[in-house]
């Protein structure tokens, strides 16, 4: 690996820059809480380990190279947030208030899991960014590229396990009124919609999602 400091900065550059998993992970925890919030970022950060696996095993070029297997990608990846919004909108709330039904946490880690895997621009993130900072001459390429995914994942959780609490505070002071917790329900769904259409119109970009 070469210039490791000119990573990390670029790293914690990228991670801070609010995408389409941090406000995933913040739709969650202002919907169902700081817990699932947290949920939600440890499974997108496995989700995260996934994609790094398959770009040190040449998997994620193979992907990107292919237009069938990228749009498989891409439209399951989008068909699964459209899933997630037609599970909200048509949720109940058992507790018999207005506000979202909050879901086991372990169905909320693998959401997360899944939206992250399931998304094409991590993919490309990945494909574009991690080379930059392998040294050829090193050798050990896939070693290299498991490092330097592990650390961007590592900074990539500490910065979503932010959003979630924040999220999580904002959260439980507008769940508390009866305004927004009427209308909170259609807001995720929406956001949840957007996210997949989103996913459909993936190109190539270095930014992290």
């Amino acid at each position: 690996m070469t210039h490791p400091l000119l990573f990390l900065l670029a790293a914690l550059t990228l991670v801070a820059i609010p995408g389409p998993n941090h406000l995933y992970i913040t739709t969650r925890s202002v919907g169902e809480g700081r817990r699932a919030g947290i949920a939600s970022a440890l499974g997108v950060e496995t989700g995260t380990l996934v994609h790094i696996a398959a770009a040190a095993a040449g998997l994620s070029a193979v992907v990107a190279a292919s237009a069938t297997a990228f749009g498989f990608l891409r439209y399951a990846g989008a068909a699964y947030l459209v899933y997630l919004a037609y599970r909200t909108l048509r949720g109940r709330d058992h507790t018999g208030g207005p506000g979202l039904e909050p879901r086991p946490l372990h169905r909320v880690y693998l959401d997360g899991v899944l939206v992250n895997v399931l998304n094409p621009k991590v993919v490309l993130f990945f494909l574009a960014f991690l080379p930059q900072f392998v040294d050829q001459d090193a050798g050990a390429v896939p070693l290299q590229i498991v490092v330097l995914g592990a650390v961007t994942a590592l900074i990539g959780l500490a910065s979503d396990i932010v959003y979630a609490v924040a999220a999580g505070s904002i959260g439980a002071w507008l769940r508390a009124r009866p305004a927004f917790a009427r209308r909170q329900r259609y807001a995720t769904g929406l956001i949840y919609l957007a996210l997949g259409a989103a996913a459909v119109f993936a190109a190539p970009s270095a930014r992290r999602a």
